[in-house]
């Protein structure tokens, strides 16, 4: 209806409004009962089309909420709109004020002033919240093969001890298990390794698994957890999770549940076991034992017997523990207090492990080593060429001792001087080719060093030879020593093209009885140095053994391998390095190489 001529209303504001909100010059004319001529003049004059976007909302803002105001008898829906309105207004005043000269984010959000008006707080580190630790539980549970169930469902008991197959996640497991537990609890978790390398591989499980679900970087060297407050506000207690490898004899006064990895292959297991037990001493502490099998003479094989806890009681006191695969496959808690339970690849597989091949392992594996490495049988190394006992003082925590040696630098060794021995795969679905890279003594009587092991399978001759030439762009290569029988002649062949002067080693059983007592030699006398994470180095070495020939008149030495599959790789790989140096070098015999070539 038109507004007559003589309303108490400011016509030329009402105009404009009508305008901002859409309508036509004529249609805003015929609205009010005023000109088209001076409706359009009111638009050009006061340019209605160049007022910003704010000025149009506060008018309409300023206008509705003084119509509500000036409303007799307001509903709840009217005294709702006006509160609306009036904190619009106070927004595009903040939004005006941040327009000018000076402006800045406090203008738009108070918050913002208040809270840079408070001291700073640092986001706390490593923090994880009940919430989020049941996200992690729930990751977890969905990852959980049936045998690794089992292990979870008897984590309240005070000793395990596992034998396992290799490869079944049992590391990785027991890392999420102790983050799980100290989130829970509140416990210190402990990891001992032979050596810090293989106890740094918790704690990357451990990064990788809050990395991925949560989105998390956990920092530090030993991760102290923070957990956040329970349900009813209350600050829980942080945790801390240490990884360990010798150093652990620095740390006696640590305590929370223990995990020892590889306690098979453990040299000083009696040592390790003491100061273990007593950081799991109290009560609601627990420690876990894990391993693939060794040998029977290995010190942590009378725990496994029930032997430890028999020595010094009577007779009628003593208890008899039955640790046969058979017995053990689903757990039971001994007479001696102990949980054990056995894993070989063929019960990971009826839990539902799918993660191998057994037709392709027992291709490559013989008998008896594929009974060691995944059916938990013991080695009996009495007729070895390096026993256990022999090769374990050679074991030790390379991170510690070796302070001139940086495994993840560009050149680890610097210019020090290196050896490289090679043992080639028989053909390209056969055996492994495997390589060790040795740094030799730096004098007469000296100790090796074995900075670095590789195994590959499926290469065909030239990318065995590129595998080589790449690590002598990484060290200071002074020689190579190559099995250069079968596919090795054709390595050989081409490694001789970048390194000139590499040896060729033609495999008889003079030549390998030479290279055992070589190697006997170094061990015997303890002059010689690997990482004791190494597990898999030590048994090709411990599969080495003599045997007479097929004429029954010369000794020669071979490893347990069948004609269709190969291993002690890495020992033979090893032996081949080893032989580089003089049999007299103890005699003054030895002499440094002087071949070298350019990275």
């Amino acid at each position: 209806m038109p507004i007559p001529a003589a309303i108490p209303y400011d016509a030329r504001r009402v105009a404009r409004a009508y305008y901002w909100r859409g309508w036509g010059v004529s249609d805003i004319a015929d609205e009010l009962g005023l000109s088209a001529n001076t409706v359009g003049a009111w638009k050009t004059r006061d340019k209605w089309d160049d007022d910003p976007v704010i000025r149009r909302v506060e008018d309409s803002c300023e206008m509705r909420l003084n119509q509500l105001i000036f409303k007799e008898k307001k509903t709840g829906s009217d005294f709702k709109e006006i509160d609306l309105l009036g904190r619009q207004i106070e927004r595009m005043a903040r939004v005006r004020r941040y327009g000018e000269d000076g402006g800045h984010e406090g203008d738009l959000n108070p918050n913002v002033a208040n809270r840079n008006a408070k001291p700073k707080r640092t986001p706390k580190r490593n923090l994880i919240t009940p919430d989020q630790a049941e996200k992690l539980r729930a990751a977890m549970a969905d990852l959980a093969f049936g045998y690794q169930e089992t292990w979870w469902t008897n984590i309240n008991r005070k000793t395990r001890f596992l034998l396992k197959s290799r490869q079944i996640g049992a590391t990785f497991w027991f890392a999420l298990e102790a983050l799980l537990r100290g989130l829970e609890t509140g416990n210190n978790q402990i990891f001992i390794s032979a050596s810090r390398a293989q106890a740094n591989n918790f704690r990357s499980y451990i990064w990788q698994f809050v990395q991925k679900v949560l989105e998390i970087d956990l920092k530090g060297e030993h991760l102290v957890i923070s957990r956040g407050e329970d349900a009813d506000g209350n600050r829980l207690e942080p945790f801390t999770m240490y990884f360990l490898g010798t150093n652990y004899r620095t740390a006696q006064s640590y305590h929370g549940d223990v995990y020892i990895d590889e306690v098979f292959w453990i040299h000083g297991f009696d040592q390790i076991d003491t100061v273990a037990s007593a950081m799991a001493a109290q009560k609601f502490y627990h420690i876990t034992y894990f391993s693939t099998p060794s040998t029977i003479n290995h010190e942590a094989y009378k725990k496994w017997s029930g032997e430890w806890f028999n020595e010094g009681r009577p007779k009628n006191e003593q208890v008899k523990i039955d640790t046969s695969p058979a017995a053990l496959k689903d757990g039971v808690l001994g007479e001696d207090r102990i949980f054990r339970h056995v894993v070989t690849i063929h019960d990971a597989e009826a839990a539902g492990c799918n993660l191998f091949d057994l037709d392709d392992l027992k291709f490559r594996y013989s008998v008896d080593q594929f009974n060691n490495l995944f059916g938990c049988d013991f080695i009996d190394d009495s007729a070895s060429a390096f026993p256990l006992a022999m090769v374990r003082p050679a074991m030790i925590d390379s991170w510690e001792v070796w302070k001139d040696f940086k495994p993840y630098g560009l050149h680890p060794y610097g210019d020090g001087a290196v050896w490289i021995g090679y043992d080639p795969a028989e053909s390209e679905d056969g055996d492994s080719a495997s390589l060790v890279v040795v740094a030799p003594p730096m004098k007469a009587g000296g100790k090796f060093r074995v900075l670095e092991k590789h195994s590959w399978r499926g290469k065909d001759y030239e990318a065995q030879a590129a595998e080589i030439k790449k690590l002598t762009r990484k060290y200071h290569v002074t020689e190579i020593a190559i099995d250069g029988t079968g596919m090795g002649s054709a390595v050989y062949q081409l490694v001789v093209k970048f390194f000139p002067l590499a040896r060729r080693i033609n495999y008889s059983p003079h030549v390998k009885s030479e290279m055992v007592l070589k190697g006997k030699n170094v061990f015997s006398r303890s002059r010689i140095e690997f990482d004791a994470g190494w597990t898999d180095l030590a048994q090709a070495l411990m599969s080495i053994h003599p045997q007479l020939t097929k004429g029954q008149k010369t000794l020669t030495y071979v490893a347990r391998r069948s004609a269709a599959t190969g291993h002690g790789d890495l020992g033979w790989a090893l032996l081949h390095a080893l032989s580089c140096e003089p049999l007299d070098a103890n005699d003054g015999g030895h002499k440094k190489s002087t071949v070298e070539i350019n990275r």
